[in-house]
């Protein structure tokens, strides 16, 4: 099997994700060919396990003080460009195209009818489940930006859909001391805020001690705070000795907090409806506190009554590339169904998975479809 894997490079969530994947495709052997857009070739960082990845500008947004910009997003946005990646792209080679709502990928294996599978946290508000309603333009921008003839979405929980549970990626070799967290320390990662006005938040609780990523402020110990670049190693290091994180409603991040039991404190970027969903999530299962405002009030307020969850969610990747390569009868619904039931219930929520009737497993109309567009027209 060979697979071109496109990735989204906005954020660090997409290719926290596809890291997963990379290892688990490694290890059984799958060619995979690397692509990602969205941010500058020199922003990528720690991207070794993706081997000799392809780098395109793709379409990103522009977020200024925790807001979605949209008319700098359409400013910034080189859409020739994006349409003559999308023309030059070859797809045909591959027997199965993956993207992670990378738009190149997805609209290349479209025009060219090869198999794509829509798979990533975005895909799974294709089925009924807590979202944010407002914002026509962005509803229709979720449900187009990248299309797929396949979706195979992920969230935290399934809500009654084949929806995988979170694929989360923490370094092994940190995590596996089980070491206790350091009390009143807080991971902070919000690089959609101004991190000027964060850091001035944070000073304002000098009773906690802060270690804060970002890229805008140079590395240091600024009183209670001390600053770190964007690194993998190190967020990893801080993720493992934090007892709280405060960051955004990206789905990624919150995903590996929950997995090691972290309190949480998410502030959705206003204006991002996948944001605003994953608030409106977070609320529904009481994970988590939201909150749309940030302050020194706010922050400490949480850090002084909000509550702890732990859910230990299943290896998603390996089951899922174990899925791909398997030639049975295994429909998405029982691949579903099978990890949700090494989901553990806990802070009375309850992951059972109802299997629906019998459907046709996906990888098998994807390798039909694929042998149908090689008919001669």
């Amino acid at each position: 099997m060979k697979i071109l894997y496109g990735v989204q490079g906005t954020g660090n969530g997409h290719i926290t994700r596809a890291r997963s994947m990379a290892a688990e495709f490694a290890l059984a052997g799958v060619e995979v060919d690397f692509v990602f857009s969205g941010r500058p070739a020199s922003d990528y960082f720690d991207m070794d396990v993706f081997g000799d990845y392809r780098v395109f500008d793709g379409l990103s947004f522009v977020a200024k003080n925790g807001q979605l910009d949209l008319l700098a997003t359409c400013q910034k946005a080189r859409f020739l460009t994006l349409f003559k990646d999308i023309r030059q792209l070859n797809t045909r080679g591959y027997d199965l195209v993956i993207t992670d709502f990378e738009p190149i990928v997805a609209w290349a294996a479209k025009r060219q009818g090869t198999p794509c599978l829509g798979f990533g946290h975005q895909y799974a508000f294709c089925h009924n489940i807590p979202r944010y309603t407002g914002k026509c333009l962005s509803q229709w921008i979720l449900s187009n930006f990248a299309p797929s003839t396949t979706q195979l979405g992920a969230h935290w929980h399934h809500f009654g859909y084949p929806i995988l549970p979170p694929l989360v990626h923490l370094d092994e070799h940190l995590h596996e001391k089980k070491r206790a967290p350091y009390e009143k320390t807080v991971l902070v990662y919000l690089p959609f805020e101004n991190s000027e006005e964060v850091m001035e938040w944070l000073e304002d609780i000098p009773n906690y001690r802060f270690r804060l990523h970002c890229k805008d402020i140079d590395p240091g110990v600024y009183r209670n705070i001390e600053v770190f670049p964007f690194s993998l190693s190190e967020f990893q290091k801080n993720l493992s000795e934090c007892e709280s994180v405060l960051c955004n409603a990206g789905f990624e991040l919150n995903s590996e907090a929950l997995q090691l039991g972290r309190r949480i404190l998410a502030k959705p970027m206003q204006g991002q409806i996948e944001q605003l969903s994953n608030m409106i999530a977070l609320q529904t299962l009481g994970l988590a506190q939201t909150s749309e405002e940030l302050n020194a009030k706010v922050i400490q307020q949480w850090l002084e009554s909000s509550r702890v969850v732990q859910i230990s969610y299943p290896n998603v990747a390996r089951a899922v590339v174990r899925w791909l390569q398997a030639d049975n009868d295994t429909t998405v619904d029982e691949l579903c169904a099978g990890l949700w039931a090494q989901t553990p219930n806990t802070a009375g929520i309850d992951f059972t998975f109802p299997v629906a009737k019998k459907a046709q497993p996906v990888h098998r109309a994807l390798k039909r479809q694929r042998l149908e567009n090689c008919q001669p027209r």
